[in-house]
């Protein structure tokens, strides 16, 4: 097995799903500055706006199976960032998150020595603990009720998949460079509560290089 070190040094092919926008551009920034190969996949991932030679431009939707599958090979680790970005995609479909990973893990089958590192949520499973009495009710129980809902069933077939994964909980998103001085926790304590979209990039693309977080929750804060 390649230890942290060895992995940073040797450029990987890595699949961001979700990349046209927000974390995922963000993401795919990180990764081509690291070394890497990336493919961006989404609908239009022209809006990326981003020419680099080790970056690749793969239209196709998160929710077609055989887009996912036809996307998956060919790379050592998949990151999923893909949201939906009004509430009304959510009520038209609750399965958001869920059927799209769902896809992705079915393409892994073959190959399960691929990483999957799938951004979800701080208030997600265990981490709810950290949400004060306020945010669990107004955000979590009412205003962002499906989406948290739907993030679960996500979470759930994920550590179910018996694939080398790893799940991302930032918490509040916020706008600005990455710091690289954000805090990353996969036991259940205190810590800040919000983080820049930039340093959750960070994040997903050090979880394809390093073996520390595989098979665990982090959550982030900073």
């Amino acid at each position: 097995m390649l230890t942290s070190e060895a992995r940073f040094l040797w450029s990987m092919n890595i699949l961001v799903i979700g990349a046209s926008q927000g974390t995922g551009a963000l993401a795919v920034a990180a990764a081509l500055e690291r070394g890497h190969r990336v493919t961006a996949f989404a609908r239009t991932p022209q809006r990326l706006k981003m020419e680099h030679p080790n970056l690749r431009l793969l239209s196709g939707d998160f929710h077609d199976a055989a887009a996912v599958a036809g996307a998956v090979p060919g790379h050592d680790a998949i990151i999923i960032t893909a949201s939906a970005t009004s509430m009304q995609a959510f009520k038209d479909n609750p399965n958001y998150f869920s059927m799209g990973t769902a896809h992705v893990i079915d393409a892994l089958k073959k190959d399960r020595s691929v990483r999957l590192i799938v951004l979800s949520a701080l208030g997600v499973g265990e981490s709810r603990k950290l949400m004060n009495w306020l945010l669990q009710k107004l955000i979590l129980s009412f205003l962002l009720r499906l989406p948290f809902a739907d993030h679960e069933r996500q979470e759930a077939l994920v550590k179910a998949s018996g694939l080398k994964w790893v799940i991302a909980r930032p918490g509040r998103l916020t706008d600005g460079p990455s710091r690289k001085s954000y805090q990353k926790k996969t036991a259940i304590e205190p810590l800040p509560s919000s983080i820049s979209r930039a340093d959750v990039a960070d994040f997903l693309v050090q979880a394809c290089e390093s073996d520390a977080w595989i098979g665990q929750a982090v959550q982030l804060g900073g």
